[in-house]
C-alpha cells in the first residue's frame, strides 16, 4: 500500500520496523521473490554474531575472566554455526531483530559504563528503543541493565550514563508507545490467547513447559519444520555439553558476566514458558540464543584451560581446529541437507503456493485467473490469510492490482456460487 506504519494490526499484530525494512527493499529491488523478504534477516543475523563477540569480550574483561578473547570467540562461533540461529537468520521473521538490538544495546551500555562514554550511552539507548519495534518477547529485556548497576553506581559520571540510556530509549520508543496508548488491545496481541494461565491446569502446564523448554537444548527441540529439524535438540551436542558446563560455572563464579548471562536466560525464558502453544518453541525462544551461547563460550574456555594441563600446545591447537571444523561441518550438513532437503520443509513454507503464483505470472495478463482460497486462516480484507503468498508473488494484494492483472480471489462459498460459469477458466486452488 505504501502506507508505512509503526505497528501493523493484521494477523494478531506485528511491530513495524522489520516489515518496513522489507517494504523498502521490495520497493527498490522491484523483484517479487521470497529472497527479498529474507535478505534483511541474513543481515540482522550476521550483525548479531559480530556484535555478540564484542559484547562477550567486554563483559569478560569487565569481570576479569581468564581468556576473554576465547570466551567471545567460542560463544560467537558456536552461535554462527548453530542451526537454530541460522534458520532464523535466513527466513523472513521479524523476531531475528530482537537479539540484534538487545546485543547492541547491552554492548554500548557496558562500553559507556566501563569508559564513561556519553556517546556510547546515547547509542545504547537508541538500540534499546529500537528493540521495542522488534518482537513482543523483547519488552522485558531492558531490565538487564540493572545487572550492571552494582558495579558502577559509585563511579563518577554514572548517573549521566544511567539517565541517558533510558531517556534516549523512551524517545525512540515514543511513536510506538503512542500507538499502544491509543490502541491498548494491540499491546498484548495474542498473549492472552496463548497464555498458560488460561488453561485448565495452569501450574501443571507451567511446570511442564519449563521442563520441555529446558530440555530443548540437549534432548528434544521444536517439532515445527519451519523452525527446526523437527524434534532435534536446538544445540549440537558438544555445544550442549559446553552450555551445561558454562551454567554450572556461572552459578559457582557469579561474576558480572555470569550474572548477565543467567539473568538474560531467565528473562528470555519467561515469555516461552508462560505461553501454552507449541512447546518447545524455537522461535519464541529466540532471545535465549545469545545467553545460551555466551554460557557455552564460557564453558569452552574452561574446558580449554583444563585441557592445557594434559596436552601439549600443538596438540591443543589441533584439537581446537578439529572442533571448529566439526562445528562448521555439522552446521553445513544439518542446514543444507538434513533440513533444507526435507520435503516437510517445503510444506512448512507453503512452497506450493509460491508455485501457484509463478504459474499465474506465466499466463497472459489479459487472461482472467481465478484463485480459490480453500485453506482456512485469519481474514485479511475479506480473503483468508493463506492467499497472501500468491498475492505477494503476483503483486495482487490491492484491489486495483487484482483488477489490472485480471486475478480474482474466491472463497469456497463464492466458488460454489460461480462454479457453473468457471468451466474452462484458469483455476487455481489454495488448499
Amino acid at each position: 500500500t505504501g502506507d508505512f506504519k509503526v505497528f501493523y494490526p493484521e494477523n494478531n499484530g506485528r511491530e513495524g520496523l522489520f516489515l518496513n525494512v522489507q517494504g523498502l527493499l521490495l520497493k527498490y529491488v522491484g523483484e517479487r521473490e521470497p529472497w527479498v523478504l529474507r535478505f534483511p534477516s541474513a543481515v540482522f543475523g550476521t550483525l548479531t554474531v559480530v556484535g555478540f563477540f564484542f559484547l562477550l569480550y567486554e563483559l569478560a574483561v569487565l569481570s576479569r575472566l581468564k581468556a576473554p578473547f576465547w570466551i567471545a570467540f567460542w560463544g560467537a562461533f558456536m552461535m554462527a554455526t548453530s542451526v537454530w540461529h541460522i534458520i532464523f537468520s535466513r527466513i523472513g521473521f521479524r523476531a531475528i531483530t530482537a537479539p540484534f538490538f538487545l546485543t547492541g544495546g547491552l554492548y554500548f551500555a557496558v562500553l559507556a559504563l566501563r569508559k564513561m562514554w556519553f556517546r556510547a550511552a546515547v547509542i545504547s539507548g537508541a538500540f534499546f528503543g529500537l528493540g521495542m519495534y522488534s518482537y513482543i518477547a523483547y519488552r522485558l529485556m531492558p531490565a538487564l541493565l540493572f545487572v550492571l548497576v552494582p558495579g558502577f553506581w559509585r563511579r563518577k559520571g554514572f548517573w549521566h550514563i544511567a539517565i541517558a540510556v533510558p531517556a534516549v530509549a523512551v524517545m525512540v520508543f515514543l511513536p510506538l508507545g503512542y500507538y499502544f496508548f491509543t490502541h491498548p488491545a494491540d499491546f498484548l496481541g495474542r498473549t492472552s490467547q496463548v497464555s498458560v494461565f488460561s488453561s485448565e491446569r495452569p501450574l501443571y502446564d507451567l511446570g511442564k513447559n519449563i521442563i520441555f523448554t529446558l530440555g530443548m537444548f540437549n534432548f528434544r527441540g521444536d517439532g515445527n519444520w519451519r523452525h527446526n529439524i523437527a524434534g532435534a535438540p536446538e544445540l549440537f551436542f558438544p555445544a550442549g555439553i559446553l552450555f551445561v558446563i558454562g551454567v554450572m560455572a556461572a552459578l559457582r563464579r557469579r561474576s558480572t558476566f555470569d550474572g548477565m548471562m543467567l539473568s538474560w536466560f531467565f528473562l528470555a525464558i519467561l515469555p516461552v514458558v508462560i505461553s501454552d502453544e507449541g512447546i518447545p518453541h524455537a522461535l519464541r525462544s529466540i532471545l535465549m540464543i545469545p545467553p545460551v551461547f555466551g554460557l557455552a563460550g564460557s564453558g569452552a574456555a574452561m574446558v580449554y584451560e583444563w585441557l592445557e594441563r594434559f596436552l601439549a600446545p600443538l596438540e591443543l591447537r589441533v584439537l581446537a581446529g578439529f572442533f571448529i571444523i566439526l562445528l562448521f561441518a555439522n552446521a553445513y550438513y544439518s542446514y543444507f541437507y538434513v533440513w533444507g532437503r526435507n520435503p516437510s520443509v517445503r510444506g512448512a513454507f507453503a512452497a506450493d503456493y509460491v508455485e501457484i503464483g509463478r504459474e499465474i505470472n506465466a499466463l497472459p495478463e489479459s487472461e482472467t485467473k481465478y484463485v480459490v482460497v480453500a485453506a482456512r486462516g485469519i481474514d485479511v480484507r475479506g480473503i483468508p490469510m493463506p492467499a497472501q503468498t500468491v498475492m505477494f508473488i503476483t503483486n495482487s494484494f490491492l484491489p486495483q492490482d487484482q483488477q489490472a492483472k485480471h486475478i480474482r480471489y474466491l472463497t469456497p462459498e463464492a466458488y460454489e456460487r460461480e462454479k457453473p460459469q468457471l468451466a474452462g477458466k484458469s483455476l487455481f486452488f489454495i488448499k
